[in-house]
């Protein structure tokens, strides 16, 4: 299902919640402020808040133009929340905000001017550029998250300079000829940069302001998953270069893993031809918990058997060819060092690594068939 026909709603104001409801009325009265005089609609897109949203929305809505919808398979987070609610909306210019009032409402008209204007398809909220910035309250730890997160998205959102932004406008029509969705946790305008196939970005100042009331939604977890958000963005931007990437990743901290065992079993008199074969269990180890992510990032099942078989049957032809190699080496070559051998067996190994899963379709350069998020994940509308 796509956005809705185009009516005489001009603006589509769309506010992810989840246990915002004491912020609510202070954010409506603010946008209403704001876009005063201008046709506008609130979509309110609710998780199942438990503390109050859904009575305050029906308040609200006797009074403003406010429409709450409660997802009922709240799936994907805040992403999900933000692409029912660009699948809702009826206005011409789409805009989201967080509900807890680090967004100043105020600005909501200074991100719809360029757009109005022609000057750009999409519109950002940004913390760096001139004029803009933080509230001095802000740890250093924050700071220092934010700025990390952003320096690795450069990448994939070339010279923006506050990706990261949850505060952004855009046209209906660039959001209707995005590619498949696939966003993983909170940072959906990053997914929409990528996908939407932006070429004109414009960054308006504003001053993020600390939560009003309630707790952040930041947690490690979420931190973990934008991870993996943005490796699904180098696969979209990058497939070749990013499969590459993440192999030597993956096989490099393999094989430091597998170094440190090795050293250990030769300071305790293990020879060269087991060894190897003994610190290769390390390397497993930690290919599967790559294999892990690998399938955890796809959406596919976890057990799924034919993966997990392809998986055993790669790392047992490694383990042999690793076994095989060590043997060899211990038996034909009398004199080489702790590293040679260490590197031959594995070097050995690590071509067997590519040789099979090119041959079993079973790559963790890349993900395979990333399954998209659907934009229309039934919501039920509550007021």
């Amino acid at each position: 299902m796509r956005a809705n026909g185009p009516s005489s709603i001009e603006i589509s104001i769309i506010v992810p919640t989840l246990n915002e409801a004491e912020n609510l009325p202070l954010l409506v009265e603010r946008i209403d402020g704001a876009l005063n005089g201008r046709l506008y609609e609130i979509l309110v897109m609710d998780d199942g808040s438990p503390d109050g949203t859904a009575e305050v929305c029906q308040r609200l809505a006797r009074q403003y133009p406010l429409a709450l919808h409660v997802r009922q398979v709240p799936a994907n987070g805040l992403s999900g929340a933000v692409l029912n609610g660009l699948t809702l909306a009826r206005g011409e210019y789409l805009v989201v905000m967080d509900a807890d009032l680090q967004h100043p409402p105020e600005c909501i008209v200074d991100l719809l001017l360029p757009l109005e204007r022609g000057e750009a398809d999409f519109v950002l909220g940004s913390r760096y550029v001139k004029g803009g910035g933080t509230d001095r309250r802000w740890g250093p730890l924050r700071r220092i998250n934010s700025r990390v997160a952003t320096m690795l998205a450069r990448p994939v959102s070339g010279d923006t300079r506050d990706p990261m932004s949850g505060f952004f406008a855009l046209k209906r029509q660039t959001y209707l000829r995005a590619g498949p969705l696939t966003p993983v946790g909170y940072k959906i305008a990053l997914e929409l940069l990528c996908k939407c196939r932006v070429r004109r970005v414009r960054e308006v100042p504003i001053q993020f302001a600390l939560r009003h009331t309630g707790r952040s939604k930041l947690t490690v977890a979420q931190q973990v998953r934008y991870l993996e958000h943005l490796s699904r963005l180098y696969d979209f931007c990058f497939p070749r270069t990013s499969r590459w990437v993440k192999f030597a990743i993956a096989t490099g901290c393999a094989w430091l893993a597998a170094f440190s065992l090795y050293v250990r079993l030769v300071a305790h008199d293990i020879g060269p031809a087991f060894a190897p074969t003994l610190a290769f269990a390390a390397c497993a180890a930690v290919t599967a918990a790559f294999h892990l992510r690998a399938l955890r990032v796809q959406g596919r099942a976890i057990n799924s058997r034919r993966e997990w078989r392809d998986f055993a049957l790669v790392i047992l032809g490694e383990w042999s060819v690793c076994a095989l190699a060590s043997r060899w080496l211990a038996s034909h070559i009398l004199h080489t060092t702790v590293i040679e051998v260490f590197a031959l067996t594995f070097g050995a190994a690590t071509i067997a690594r590519y040789a099979l899963r090119t041959r079993l379709l079973h790559d963790l350069r890349g993900v395979r068939n990333v399954r998209p998020i659907s934009r229309s994940t039934p919501v039920r509308r509550a007021a």
